[in-house]
């Protein structure tokens, strides 16, 4: 491989290992917040929009989550089966 591809393949795995890392920060963040909502209303009253809040952030946090767990894999087995520098 010539250095200028090693060099891009070297940026372009960083640049997925960085929004990886981002998408789980979010994913887990939105996981967080839905069980925050969930035992608020569970203390309280559950109300309808509660309800709708507690379902979106679990939505949006499994696709979320999902790929940025699978690319992380991708990421880290591409790296043992070819270090980059």
């Amino acid at each position: 491989m010539s250095d200028q591809s090693t060099d891009d393949l070297a940026n372009r795995r960083r640049l997925i290992a960085r929004l990886t890392a981002i998408g789980q920060r979010l994913g887990y963040l939105l996981y967080l917040a839905a069980a925050a909502l969930f035992f608020t209303g569970f203390a309280t009253s559950f109300r309808g929009s509660m309800v709708t809040a507690i379902i979106t952030c679990l939505l949006v946090g499994s696709l979320v989550l999902a790929p940025a767990i699978i690319f992380s894999y991708a990421v880290r087995a591409a790296d043992r089966e070819e270090p980059l520098p």
